[in-house]
C-alpha cells in the first residue's frame, strides 16, 4: 500500500489517488487495518438504563458485522460483550430485555452479566474445564454524557481523546443532553464513505455550497485546529446569530463561535451548535454506497433552528450533491489526485495520513 502514502508537508502534498476510492481489496483491508482498530458509537445509554437491561446490537451492521451485547448488571456497572456463546457460536440473547443472567437457548450455557460463564449442562466429565475463554468476550468501551462508545481493537485512548475534546466544549452540560428521534435522521449516499469525510473535513467548500450556512458564519476566521487523533472545526459568527455562551478562561472567550464541528478518526462527527450536539456516524455500505446517520441530541430546544445549527437537512442535501458528483468525477481516466490547500484543507490531509499510516 505504499502507493498511498501522503507527504507529511501539506504545502508538497497530493491527495490519495482516484484508485483509493474504486479498489475492493482497499476498501476490504480499511475494515481490518482501520475500523478493527478504532473506536465506534455504540448507542444511547438508555439502551441499559436500568440493572439486569440487555441491549444485542451489531457494530456498523452490513460492514463491521461482529455480534455485540450491551449490559447492565445489579451494581450499575456497563458492560460491552461478545454476544457468541462460547460453546458453539450460537448468539446469546436476540432481543432487548431484563435479564438475570445470559443463558444462551441452544444448549443452556450461562453467564453472568459481566460475561463471565456460570454454568453448562452435561459437562462434568469435560477436563480442564471451565477454562477463562469460557467467558464472553469483554470490549472496551467508554461514554460522554449520553453517548456510549466501544472499540474492537487498537490502542487509541478514547478517555484522552474526550478530555481533549472538553477544552472546547466542556462546560455544556452533557449529562442533560437527550436524544431526539423526531430530530433525528439517516442519508444513502452513493459515494465512498472516505469521500463523504473529505467533504466534512474542510470550510473550504462552504462559500460555494452552503449559502445558508455561510451567512451564518464568519468564513474569514473560520480555523481547523489540529489534534492526534481528531480535529476541530471552529465556526464563528459575525451577526447576530446565535452564539455559545463561553464562560470566562475558555479557550475561545470573548470570540463570537457558533458552532463547534469535531472529527474523530476515522467516521465520527459531533457537531455541537448552543442548542445541542448533532452526531453523525458514517457508515460503510459498499465503494459506491455510504449510510450517514444524523443523530441529534438536544437540550435547549428554544434555539433549535437558528444560526448555525438550522436547516442541517439542507445542508446536507447540498454536501451529498457535492461527494456523489466527486465520486463520479475520479472515475475519469485523466484525474489521478490533486493538491491540498495549505490553509483550507489541513483536516483533509490530517484524514488521508492516517488512512495512509493505519494501511502501511
Amino acid at each position: 500500500m505504499n502507493r498511498y502514502s501522503i507527504n507529511p508537508d501539506i504545502a508538497l502534498a497530493e491527495t490519495l489517488p482516484a484508485s483509493f476510492y474504486q479498489d475492493q481489496e482497499v476498501f476490504d483491508l480499511i475494515k481490518e487495518k482501520v475500523f478493527y482498530n478504532t473506536w465506534q458509537w455504540v448507542g444511547n445509554e438508555d439502551f441499559v438504563k436500568l440493572p439486569k437491561q440487555t441491549h444485542p446490537f451489531v457494530l456498523l451492521d452490513g460492514f463491521l458485522t461482529e455480534p455485540m451485547l450491551l449490559t447492565k448488571d445489579e451494581e450499575g456497572a456497563l458492560n460491552c460483550l461478545s454476544n457468541v456463546c462460547t460453546h458453539r457460536g450460537n448468539l446469546v440473547v436476540n432481543n432487548p430485555g431484563n435479564q438475570r443472567n445470559l443463558i444462551c437457548m441452544y444448549h443452556g450455557r450461562k453467564f453472568g452479566l459481566d460475561g463471565k460463564f456460570q454454568s453448562m449442562p452435561e459437562f462434568k466429565e469435560a477436563k480442564d474445564f471451565p477454562r477463562p475463554c469460557e467467558d464472553l468476550h469483554r470490549f472496551e468501551t467508554s461514554q460522554w454524557g449520553p453517548l456510549v462508545f466501544a472499540k474492537l481493537g487498537g490502542s487509541i485512548d478514547l478517555a484522552k481523546v474526550i478530555s481533549e475534546m472538553d477544552q472546547y466544549v466542556g462546560f455544556l452540560p452533557h449529562e442533560e443532553f437527550v436524544f431526539s428521534e423526531v430530530q433525528s435522521k439517516d442519508y444513502l449516499v452513493n459515494a465512498h464513505w472516505a469521500l463523504y469525510c473529505d467533504n466534512y473535513l474542510e470550510g473550504f467548500h462552504i462559500p460555494f455550497v452552503h449559502k445558508d450556512l455561510n451567512d451564518a458564519l464568519d468564513y474569514g476566521s473560520y480555523e481547523t485546529i489540529m489534534h492526534e487523533h481528531f480535529n476541530v472545526q471552529v465556526g464563528y459568527s459575525d451577526g447576530a446569530e446565535e452564539i455559545f455562551d463561553l464562560p470566562d478562561g475558555h479557550i475561545h472567550s470573548g470570540k463570537r463561535v457558533a458552532a463547534y464541528y469535531f472529527w474523530l478518526f476515522p467516521n465520527m462527527m459531533f457537531n455541537f451548535y448552543p442548542w445541542g450536539l448533532s452526531l453523525n456516524i458514517v457508515r460503510p455500505i459498499s465503494l459506491n454506497q455510504t449510510k450517514v446517520s444524523f443523530l441529534s441530541y438536544i437540550y435547549d430546544e428554544s434555539k433549535l433552528h437558528k444560526g448555525a445549527g438550522a436547516l442541517l437537512d439542507k445542508v446536507e442535501r447540498e454536501d451529498e450533491f457535492v461527494v456523489e458528483s466527486v465520486h463520479k468525477g475520479l472515475k475519469s481516466k485523466y484525474y489521478q489526485s490533486g493538491r491540498f490547500s495549505p490553509t483550507r484543507e489541513k483536516g483533509v490531509h490530517q484524514f488521508h495520513s492516517m488512512l495512509s499510516k493505519y494501511l502501511s
